[in-house]
């Protein structure tokens, strides 16, 4: 299903500038199931046009304007309509699936998140002065989840897997990973 017919399934469809076109507005709904297919698909779209190689020589700051100028180019050939802050928006979180922790990335910014609990593909907590909150972080579902879980503990040198299902380790920054999978979660 392309990118306009799943935005048509959660959104509505109209004209602008005599093209057929979708509008989304990710500010009140960046969990809705329409948001997530138009990230996912322009996600890989540009893994599909991007040397990951390539961008690895180069500074942070210019890898981000080439993702920021492919995502755009994207949306606009798809005809997405989206606003700048919604491009933005986007952008940030394809640049976080890439080369962070993706959804977990603005979490693990915020200095006021003392710790992160991940229950569920669609359940996030954090805590925040002792107390908890649950958050609406969400993956798209259990294999990203997992995909996530295993770019963290890689970057221990660390492996999780049916085999090896908890992992207990700190990252470089001093952070603390636990992470418990199937068969054992």
């Amino acid at each position: 299903m392309s990118i306009r017919e799943q935005l048509a399934s959660a959104g509505t469809p109209y004209t602008a500038n005599g093209h057929a076109a979708i509008h989304f507005s990710m500010a009140t709904n960046t969990t809705s199931p329409g948001y997530h297919a138009l990230k996912r698909d322009v996600h890989e779209t540009v893994l599909d046009r991007v040397e990951l190689e390539r961008l690895a020589h180069f500074p942070q700051e210019q890898v981000r304007q080439e993702i920021a100028s492919l995502v755009s180019l994207i949306i606009e050939e798809h005809k997405v309509l989206l606003n700048d802050n919604e491009r933005r928006q986007l952008t940030v979180e394809i640049y976080d699936e890439m080369f962070g922790f993706g959804p977990l990335e603005p979490l693990l910014k915020d200095p006021s998140v003392s710790d992160i609990l991940v229950n569920t593909a669609r359940q996030t907590y954090v805590e925040r002065r002792g107390k908890l909150e649950l958050t609406n972080v969400v993956f798209y579902d259990d294999a990203h989840l997992m995909k996530v879980i295993e770019k963290i503990v890689s970057r221990v040198g660390r492996r999780i897997d049916e085999t090896s299902p908890m992992v207990d380790a700190r990252l470089p920054d001093g952070s603390r990973v636990n992470a418990i999978i199937p068969p054992s979660a």
